[in-house]
């Protein structure tokens, strides 16, 4: 702690505080997360299609429904049977009016399969249906 002197002789604390130990651990702190954050993502491995739309902002009432190239769907990560999809859907838009359902299909699959998981998701009087997409290129012409 420094002491400092005024005019009148007394001495007087100074409340300075050192901020470089501070920035040097935010710093360590910024690196590791930065190491760290790829190394979390898991998930089911999908080859999305590239469109040029902007982003979504993120909705707390959504459901992800992931079809891969085995045309397996997965609903929010977890592995749904065959047959399945329309009454668990039925079951969350009676709880939720309001969901919103984003369909994330690899490109390779059919455009037909896709068009019936839609019509599945129309059927459990959900209105609210996106596809997820990834950003291509903005100078690409159909």
């Amino acid at each position: 702690m420094g002491f400092s002197t005024n005019r009148g002789g007394t001495q007087t604390t100074l409340a300075e505080i050192n901020v470089t130990p501070l920035v040097d651990v935010m710093l360590v702190l910024l690196v590791v997360f930065m190491i760290s954050a790829p190394l979390m993502q898991q998930g089911v491995q999908v080859d999305l299609p590239k469109a040029n739309a902007t982003t979504l902002s993120e909705v707390p009432d959504q459901i992800t429904l992931v079809v891969n190239r085995s045309r397996q769907i997965l609903m929010n990560g977890k592995e749904l049977p065959q047959g399945t999809l329309r009454a668990r859907l039925e079951a969350i838009s009676s709880a939720k009016p309001n969901v919103e359902v984003f369909i994330q299909a690899d490109q390779s699959v059919a455009y037909g399969y896709i068009a019936q998981v839609m019509a599945e998701v129309k059927r459990a009087r959900i209105n609210r249906v996106g596809l997820v997409t990834e950003p291509g290129d903005a100078n690409a012409r159909i």
